[in-house]
């Protein structure tokens, strides 16, 4: 893979995840909005298969009905899985109803199909610059590209992400990227990642109430030991330790 020389780099375009059981709609709906980089499922189930791994998805817009697994019970999903993740609720049937429901359950806005273009491209600019969790970083030069690296590391550190994955994102060479990784933030791509899952771990251990295996789990390990192991050496504490230390200061 070539590098791309600094400057030359086009602003990051916004990516949505149209999740609708309609093939027809999902196309014309990415015909319609070419300027956003849309990725498509087809269900629920298949939408959170593309968010629990490495990505940069800005907003999720679902449709109510589907099969497999309905839009109110994946917008719930999402809140759970990524809770500041952007989200359109479409509907195709007018019912105050549902879009309440869509409301109570946190969804950003919703849209009614067949839906109005301009309508439509209001809201979804309204939703993605209304402050909910998104990519803002210029990536047209090194600076900006390390910056971007670092909001991606940021969003994915329950995930598995891997030197490509993140050269990908900002169109660089692996080999490339941990170079610059290096030189811009002082400590190696694996460290500086490593660090930030175990930030996420603390978190849990201090706000919720799941159990070492529950965290390890929900932070991608598939072994309780490793996760203990690694916590200990950037802690000093092993997370049970931690949790400890932690309520007796309350």
């Amino acid at each position: 893979m070539k590098t791309k020389k600094a400057g030359n780099s086009q602003p990051r375009r916004k990516e949505i995840l149209l999740v609708d059981d309609d093939d027809i709609f999902r196309e014309e709906f990415a015909q319609c909005f070419d300027g956003y980089r849309i990725i498509q499922a087809a269900n629920g189930t298949d939408a959170l298969s593309v968010l629990k791994k490495a990505n940069e998805i800005d907003l999720v817009i679902m449709d109510v009905r589907m099969p497999v697994m309905d839009g109110l019970t994946l917008l719930g999903k999402i809140k759970e899985l990524c809770p500041e993740l952007a989200t359109i609720v479409a509907t195709g049937y007018s019912s105050k109803e549902v879009v309440l429901k869509a409301l109570r359950g946190q969804a950003n806005d919703f849209i009614e199909k067949p839906f109005d273009i301009e309508k439509t491209r209001s809201i979804i600019e309204k939703v993605l610059n209304s402050g909910a969790k998104g990519y803002r970083s210029d990536s047209s030069d090194n600076a900006g590209k390390i910056e971007h690296v670092k909001e991606f590391l940021g969003r994915n550190a329950s995930r598995k992400v891997s030197l490509k994955d993140a050269g990908d994102a900002v169109c660089i060479s692996p080999k490339y990227l941990s170079r610059l990784f290096l030189e811009h933030v002082g400590v190696g791509f694996n460290e500086y990642k490593l660090k930030l899952k175990m930030k996420e771990a603390m978190g849990l251990l201090a706000q919720t109430s799941y159990n070492v295996d529950q965290v390890s789990e929900k932070l991608g390990y598939q072994n309780t030991e490793s996760f203990i192991r690694q916590f200990k050496k950037l802690s000093g504490r092993t997370p049970s330790e931690y949790r400890r230390k932690l309520s007796t200061k309350k």
